[in-house]
């Protein structure tokens, strides 16, 4: 219409979350569609905290589809990349065709620039290509007017992406199909189902990891005989009793569950052939640290959880929230950043006792850990109004 004539560039911009699985997915049975051997379930975390903006534009005027991350153009021809962008074009279109009235404005044969942003490292372990390509995916079909089933797509960029696309307690079942239909995400709970869940990210280094996951988890595939049976066997009993403490706010079921299937994740790397180390001395550390703090409590008060790389996630509730930070302080002093060492949501002052100090804080490490980062769960994708927060100018550049 003549709406479409007069403004030369049509643009949104949507934020996206991390998530964290607590049943970890590793392993695809289809590395094109990526499809997983087995079925993860997540946490999304808040975007107050983490999160990617990506703002998408398209025009007449655009000659290719171009792509910028963090101010830098990068290729847009990445395979991933493209199969999501072909994937909301093909929607699109289908979606025109089944329809009498003109849905999406936007002409298809438009090219797009699109900026993305992290508000935290990317590459350290933080799943950032999760909320990056569930970014990705929302902003395009916002843009192209596509709607329903989007985790599909998302998954076409990165398989724990499907996970960002929903919050609060998220479950990615693995599927039967050979066409990946079926693998899809699904909310197990919202955020606001546990409100006194927390999470602390202790961030050790924000160098890029050894190996890169795609490559790792395939290695894995090939010649790990325990991820097999961890697949087959293990995660399908794992996924039903963690719905469970999830539904029922179990937190002790929750939390050892958590730290168990950490464990056999980094087993089933160790059982690869290389082996993978994704852990290093200081996440043997922060292991046995929360192990003593739990039995000086004679319960499950904190459990943790690694994805592949060195950062600890760990989730507790409220309560714990600030003697547990004073006790990482006190055995990771901080180097320099002693003002910048906990960030993220505010936590109170907690004076130890002498009898915690004794039995959990060991050999302090001083400088080990940067920082540490106070979040909750938090909800899905989220679209931005405001003009002024779009990462792409009136030109349709950064």
């Amino acid at each position: 219409g003549a709406m479409a004539e007069e403004r030369p560039l049509t643009i949104v911009t949507c934020t996206a979350p991390v998530n964290i699985a607590v049943i970890k997915y590793w392993g695809k049975r289809d590395n094109d569609l990526i499809l997983p051997i087995n079925s993860s379930l997540s946490v999304t975390l808040h975007q107050d905290q983490l999160k990617t903006t990506t703002t998408a534009a398209a025009s007449r005027d655009f000659t290719k589809d171009r792509l910028w991350l963090n101010g830098e153009e990068v290729d847009v021809g990445q395979p991933r990349l493209q199969a999501c962008l072909q994937e909301v074009r093909r929607l699109a279109r289908k979606r025109r065709v089944g329809s009498s009235e003109d849905v999406a404005p936007l002409n298809l044969s438009y090219k797009v620039h699109i900026a993305t942003e992290n508000n935290f490292p990317t590459a350290a372990g933080l799943a950032s290509s999760a909320a990056g390509y569930a970014c990705l995916v929302s902003v395009l079909a916002r843009l192209y007017g596509v709607e329903g089933e989007l985790s599909e797509v998302a998954r076409r960029g990165s398989g724990s992406a499907c996970r960002s696309m929903l919050g609060g307690f998220v479950e990615w079942r693995r599927g039967e199909r050979p066409d990946g239909k079926d693998s899809l995400a699904q909310q197990v709970a919202p955020e606001t189902h546990w409100p006194e869940l927390r999470v602390l990210v202790l961030v050790v280094s924000g160098e890029k990891k050894q190996v890169a996951s795609t490559a790792g988890m395939q290695t894995s595939v090939d010649t790990s005989p325990l991820l097999k049976h961890r697949a087959e066997v293990v995660v399908p009993e794992r996924l039903k009793l963690m719905m469970q403490h999830i539904r029922e706010k179990d937190f002790e079921g929750f939390g050892q569950l958590t730290m168990k299937d950490s464990n056999q994740f980094h087993a089933t790397c160790l059982d690869t052939f290389p082996p993978i180390f994704y852990l290093n001395d200081l996440s043997r550390h922060i292991i046995a640290l929360a192990h003593r703090f739990n039995a000086h409590y004679g319960s499950t008060k904190v459990a943790y959880t690694f994805d592949a790389g060195p950062n600890a996630v760990i989730f507790m509730l409220a309560d714990t929230v600030a003697e547990f930070v004073e006790v990482v302080r006190r055995s990771f002093p901080p180097a320099t950043n002693g003002d910048q060492f906990v960030r993220g949501l505010p936590v109170g002052s907690a004076v130890l006792p002498e009898e915690l100090l004794a039995a959990v804080v060991m050999e302090p490490v001083p400088g080990a850990v940067r920082y540490i980062l106070h979040t909750k769960p938090g909800p899905g994708p989220q679209f931005v109004d405001d003009p002024s927060q779009h990462l792409l100018g009136a030109d349709g550049l950064p």
